[in-house]
């Protein structure tokens, strides 16, 4: 490590919230809030993964608008991280498009489950970690 503490605190079903500020923390708490965003769990009898930003656009307007805000954190932890103007600007428009899609009345849902903005922010991120701080790869068997 680089001198900073690292810290963890446990959450409830299992999640393991990093604190700390270094690259691997960074990296870790960024998938559990695209996870609990996208992917928090599989609407039964299909395959299909439903987060809280879907959850969030059944809520007319203000849904949308907190999804969004869910999703700058995102936006936020990869400007800590130093991503360059351009890749914050897509960032910026993925989230955009989301609420745009989210804001259509009674349809907004269908397109947030296929658009997933913030999986795509999360995408953008981890390049650039994998690019600039290797070490914070995580291989799975």
């Amino acid at each position: 490590m680089t001198g900073m503490a690292s810290f963890n605190t446990a959450l409830p079903m299992g999640f393991d919230l990093p604190l700390g500020r270094t690259p691997a923390d960074v990296r870790r708490r960024i998938e559990l809030m695209e996870k609990v965003l996208e992917r928090l769990f599989v609407i039964p009898g299909t395959k299909q993964p439903v987060g809280l930003d879907a959850m969030l656009d059944l809520i007319p307007v203000i849904g949308d608008a907190i999804g969004a805000v869910l999703g700058l954190v995102l936006v936020w932890e990869a400007r800590n991280l130093g991503l360059s103007r351009w890749k914050m600007a897509r960032m910026f428009g993925n989230i955009a498009v989301n609420a745009a899609l989210g804001a259509i009345p009674v349809v907004g849902f269908v397109p947030d489950l296929l658009f997933r903005s913030n999986s795509r922010n999360l995408k953008i991120i981890v390049d650039h970690l994998d690019r600039h701080h290797p070490e914070t790869k995580i291989v799975e068997a």
